[in-house]
C-alpha cells in the first residue's frame, strides 16, 4: 500500500440511497456506475448488502451479492474498485459469496459502538472470502479516546484495508476530526487506511474533508462523497468539489465532466423529487448532539417554537442522543407543556378582565378594508372590546392582539411595537423584545379531535370559551377563494397555493364553527364564507 496515497470514494449508489429507498432505476445505476468509472473515481460503492430485502435490479440494497451482479451486469467494465456495504446484523454470511465468484472487490461494514468487537469478527469472515475489508466506526462522536484504543488493538490483530471516521450526523467540527484521526493514526498498523465520511448538518462536510485531505501522514487517506452531495440527512461531501480540489491541489486527473453529466442528467431528476442537504431539523439535530428524528418528532408537533424544541432536546440524557426513543421524547415533549407555563393566575384575570365584554375577533382578511364601514357602525354602536388575531387591523384601535402563530408573529412585529394594547399569547410563540403582557398554554387550547387544531381562530375561541365568554363578532375572517392573493390584507400571509388544502380548511372551520354556535353566540361583521346564517 503505497504512503500518504489519496484515494476518492463515492457513495452516492448507497448513501445516496436513503433519499429515494434507494430506487435509482437499473438505466440510473449502469450510467451512474459507469461515468464514475470514466472520470477516474478510484473506489464505487455500489449500494447495501441486506438479506432482509428482495431482489430488485432497480435498486441499490440486495440481499446477496450474486443479485448485485445482476444489477449491474449492463454496467462497463474500469479501474476503479468496487465495493458495497453491510449494517451489521442485516446480511448474513452464506448471502456473501466467495471474492473469485463476484466483480466486488471489497465490503465496508459499518456498526454501532456496541457492536464494534462482533463486526470485527465478522469482518474478518469477510476477509477469508477474499474480500478487501473497510471497517466503518458509525457515530463516532460516540466513542472515548478509551473506546478508540479498545477499538484499535482488535483492528491492528485482523489488519483490514481500511477504517473509516463516520460523521454520521454530522457533529464534529475542524478540531474532532483532527483529534479522531490522530488517535487513529498514532493507533493503527501502518498499512491499514483511514477514512473519513462526513455529513452535512453544520455545512462543514467539504472544508472537513479539505482538513484531513491536507494531513501530513505517511498511510493511505480514503475520502467519501456524493454526487452532489446526495445522501442521507443534510447530506455528503459533493464529490464534485472533492475532485476539483484534488485536480488542482493533490495532482489528480479526474474528468469532471463526466462527474458533471452524471449530476445534471442522473442525479438532479432526484433532487428535484426528493430535496436533500443543509436544513433547520439537521442544523438543530446537530447542534444538540442528537438524532435527527428526535426533532422531526417534535417539529411535527407543529406546537413548538425553536427555542422549546433546543429546551427540550437539551434533556435528553447523553446515553440516548444518538439512539431514537419515540416514548423517551414523547414524555420529555409532554412534560414541557405541562410545566413550559403557569398560566393559572393568567387566566383569571383574563377572565376578570373579559367578563361581561362581548370581544370583536378581528382577523386578517380582506374585508377589514373593503367593509370598514360596517366594522366602524359596529364599534360604535356596540363599544366592544377588540381582539386582533395575529395581525395588526390598520388604524383600528385594538385592545389586545392574539398571537399564535410563530411565524406570523414577525410579520406584525414592527407594527405591534407601535400599538398600544395588550398581547396575549400562546407558549409556542417566543418573544423577541418585551415580554408579551400574558402567555397561554399552547396545549390547554388544543384537541385531538380539532380538526383545524393549529388555526387561530379556533384556538382564540378555545381559550374565550375557557374563561366564560358566551358572545363574539367575528370580522376578517372571510374563509379562503381560488385567487389565493385576495385572501389577505397583507400578501405575506398566504398559507397555501393550493385550493384543494385551502377548501377542505373552510369545510373544517364550518364544521367547527357550528359546532361551538351550539354554547357560544357566534355573529359575523363582515361577508363571511363561514357565515352559515347569511
Amino acid at each position: 500500500m503505497m504512503s500518504n496515497e489519496i484515494k476518492l470514494l463515492d457513495c452516492t449508489l448507497r448513501d445516496g440511497g436513503y433519499v429515494n429507498d434507494w430506487n435509482f432505476g437499473n438505466g440510473n445505476i449502469t450510467c451512474i456506475f459507469d461515468r464514475l468509472n470514466k472520470a477516474g473515481v478510484d473506489i464505487i460503492e455500489i449500494g447495501f448488502l441486506d438479506d432482509r430485502r428482495p431482489f430488485d435490479a432497480n435498486r441499490t440494497i440486495q440481499p446477496d451479492t450474486q443479485s448485485f451482479s445482476t444489477t449491474y451486469s449492463k454496467t462497463c467494465p474500469g479501474n476503479a474498485m468496487v465495493v458495497a456495504m453491510i449494517d451489521y446484523g442485516t446480511c448474513r454470511l452464506e448471502n456473501i459469496q466467495e471474492k473469485e465468484a463476484t466483480w466486488i472487490d471489497g465490503i465496508r461494514v459499518i456498526f454501532k459502538k456496541e457492536n464494534m468487537h462482533k463486526a470485527i469478527d465478522y469482518g474478518l469472515e469477510i476477509m477469508k472470502k477474499g474480500y478487501k475489508l473497510f471497517l466503518q466506526m458509525v457515530s463516532i462522536t460516540s466513542y472515548s479516546e478509551k473506546d478508540i484504543l479498545e477499538f484499535t488493538e482488535h483492528v491492528n490483530s485482523i489488519n483490514p484495508y481500511a477504517v473509516s471516521i463516520v460523521d454520521t450526523y454530522g457533529l464534529m467540527h475542524e478540531e474532532q476530526m483532527l483529534r479522531y484521526f490522530a488517535l487513529l493514526d498514532e493507533n493503527l498498523n501502518k498499512d491499514i487506511g483511514i477514512g473519513y465520511h462526513s455529513h452535512n448538518n453544520f455545512q462543514l462536510a467539504y472544508s472537513n474533508t479539505l482538513e484531513m485531505i491536507k494531513l501530513d501522514s505517511d498511510r493511505m487517506k480514503i475520502v467519501d462523497g456524493t454526487l452532489y452531495g446526495m445522501g442521507k440527512s443534510a447530506g455528503n461531501a459533493p464529490l464534485e468539489l472533492l475532485a476539483m480540489y484534488l485536480n488542482k491541489n493533490e495532482g489528480k486527473n479526474y474528468d469532471l465532466n463526466q462527474i458533471l453529466e452524471a449530476i445534471d442528467v442522473n442525479i438532479m431528476p432526484i433532487y428535484v423529487k426528493h430535496y436533500w442537504g443543509y436544513s433547520l431539523q439537521f442544523y438543530i439535530a446537530a447542534e444538540n448532539d442528537c438524532h435527527p428524528s428526535y426533532v422531526k418528532y417534535l417539529l411535527d408537533k407543529r406546537t413548538l417554537s425553536a427555542k422549546a424544541v433546543n429546551t427540550i432536546l437539551s434533556e435528553i440524557e447523553y446515553e440516548s442522543k444518538l439512539k431514537f426513543n419515540e416514548k423517551l421524547i414523547e414524555n420529555l415533549y409532554i412534560e414541557y407543556l405541562m410545566n413550559c407555563v403557569d398560566d393559572l393566575k393568567i387566566i383569571d384575570t383574563l377572565t376578570e378582565e373579559l367578563t361581561g365584554k362581548k370581544p370583536l375577533l378581528i382577523g386578517p382578511g380582506k374585508t377589514i378594508e373593503s367593509e370598514k364601514t360596517k366594522i366602524s357602525e359596529f364599534v360604535r354602536t356596540n363599544n366592544p372590546v377588540i381582539i386582533a388575531v395575529n395581525n395588526i387591523p390598520g388604524q383600528m384601535k385594538t385592545d389586545y392582539v392574539f398571537l399564535s402563530n410563530p411565524k406570523r408573529y414577525p410579520l406584525i412585529l414592527p407594527a405591534l411595537r407601535n400599538v398600544d394594547a395588550k398581547t396575549i399569547a400562546t407558549s409556542n410563540v417566543t418573544p423577541i423584545d418585551k415580554p408579551f403582557d400574558y402567555t397561554i398554554r399552547f396545549d390547554s387550547l388544543i384537541t385531538d379531535s380539532d380538526e383545524v387544531w393549529d388555526n387561530a381562530l379556533v384556538i382564540l375561541l378555545n381559550l374565550l370559551r375557557k374563561i366564560g365568554i358566551e358572545s363574539v363578532s367575528l370580522a376578517g375572517f372571510d374563509g379562503f377563494t381560488k385567487n389565493t392573493a385576495t385572501n389577505y390584507m397583507d400578501s405575506n400571509y398566504v398559507l397555501s397555493d393550493d385550493y384543494n388544502y385551502l377548501n377542505a380548511v373552510n369545510e373544517r372551520l364550518k364544521k367547527k364553527i357550528k359546532e361551538y354556535r351550539r354554547n357560544m353566540r357566534i355573529d359575523f361583521v363582515t361577508s363571511s364564507i363561514y357565515d352559515e346564517s347569511a
